[in-house]
């Protein structure tokens, strides 16, 4: 892996617990990146901070240092009854807050601290009964964390640190009522270290900044409009016919590299992932629909290098952290200019290069003029031999389901539309 993403500050040089030493010694951590070097010394003095970095340019590592040095220095109020947590930590996904979690308990080895996570899905016994043992981390997300807040599993007013993860995600996936619910729960914001990390600082993102903070410190480290220069991209113009011989040929030339595929629907990627299959390519497509611990195995599976494909659209895979993505296919360009940066994101990451190919097919190739507009500059064209595409073999229908034993619904209406899972 290439150093050249580092600054020059060591972790030495900070003036950090021994046994917060140590984790971050068992890490493999020896300088840190922009985003730590511009926050970490602000935020160990105790000032709030509100941070603007792509994901996978350290910005975990930045604030669970910053909030374990806050706990280390600073003993816990005597309270009667259950520990209650010190540090609250709110992700928009929870993929999300299982890799933040993993990420604090390697930094976390040697002090003790314990972490409960919280998120939808699934386990729901299996956290609250782990809560409400006791916790000094709570991580998650807001809608299962406001459930078990209800209920008086565990209590806010002993947190000493507040962190935000991916607010602008947050926003997207219409968090914002049920975290300005939580915030206010929490001891007034002079009393406690407050941090926000986001992709982008949009105004609405100041907003609940200044509302919610104590007069944050901005700290702006390549911002996500900058595509990573390590990121190698390219342009092709199939016809809609020709996408998917495409798709398929450039896995077979790609190798043993992982890969990531975006789509506009969770249609098409179900699709995708049929055709990929039936043409011997071992793929898997990431949805909401798809049960939690079967995401979880997907992505330990994608991570391990054992899946060697992995499918989504942008809701689904915004916040995952998974290193050495070798390649970013955006088979369907995204209708936001926005998602492009964040869908290449995923490669390049932490210092290694990637590669980034997009397909400007008939149906999604209007949104490039915005998308080079935004980045900055002309996504170089690469051509293809249509008469070298491969020839692919089709999918088995998809069964159908028997619904002719379900009783048929009135068109009176009165039905609610389900809520998706947090």
């Amino acid at each position: 892996m290439s150093d050249n993403h580092l600054s020059d500050l060591k972790f030495d040089a900070l003036d950090l617990h021994p046994d917060l030493r140590a984790g971050i010694k068992a890490a493999g951590f020896e300088y840190c990146t922009p985003i730590q070097a511009g926050t970490l010394p602000m935020a160990l003095k105790g000032k709030d901070v509100a941070g603007q970095a792509q994901t996978g340019t350290g910005k975990t590592a930045a604030f669970l240092i910053a909030a374990y040095q806050r706990l280390l220095n600073t003993p816990p109020t005597d309270a009667e009854g259950q520990k209650q947590p010190r540090v609250f930590i709110l992700a928009p996904t929870r993929e999300l807050a299982v890799q933040i979690a993993n990420d604090a308990e390697i930094l976390s080895e040697h002090t003790g601290f314990s972490i409960g996570l919280a998120y939808g899905g699934t386990d729901y016994e299996k956290q609250r009964n782990r809560i409400a043992n006791g916790i000094d981390l709570l991580i998650g997300t807001p809608g299962r964390i406001i459930d078990y807040y209800k209920q008086g599993v565990f209590k806010l007013d002993q947190v000493q640190v507040v962190i935000l993860d991916e607010a602008d995600r947050m926003f997207d996936l219409g968090f914002i009522k049920d975290i300005r619910y939580l915030l206010r729960k929490l001891p007034e914001p002079d009393q406690r270290l407050n941090m926000l990390f986001s992709a982008t600082l949009s105004q609405r993102v100041m907003e609940l900044a200044y509302e919610h903070m104590n007069e944050p410190e901005l700290i702006r480290i390549e911002p996500d409009k900058m595509t990573a220069d390590r990121v190698r991209q390219a342009i092709f113009f199939p016809s809609n016919p020709e996408k998917i011989p495409l798709l398929v040929g450039l896995i077979r030339e790609m190798g043993t590299g992982r890969i990531m595929i975006f789509v506009n629907t969770k249609r098409e990627a179900e699709r995708i992932q049929a055709y990929l299959q039936a043409n011997g390519i071992d793929a898997e497509a990431i949805s909401g629909d798809v049960p939690q611990n079967k995401r979880l195995k997907m992505l330990l599976r994608f991570q391990s290098g054992e899946l060697p494909v992995l499918i989504g659209t942008d809701v689904a895979s915004r916040g995952l952290h998974v290193p050495e993505v070798q390649y970013v296919i955006n088979y369907d360009l995204p209708n936001d200019r926005e998602d492009y940066v964040h869908r290449i994101g995923r490669t390049a990451r932490a210092g290694a290069s990637g590669d980034a190919i997009s397909f400007g097919c008939e149906t999604y190739v209007e949104s490039l003029p915005d998308i080079e507009d935004y980045i900055g500059h002309k996504i170089p064209v690469a051509s293809y031999d249509p008469d070298l595409l491969p020839t692919l073999k089709r999918p088995p229908p998809r069964p159908r389901k028997d619904r002719s034993s379900k009783p048929r619904r009135s068109s009176g209406g009165g039905g609610r539309s389900s809520r998706s899972r947090r």
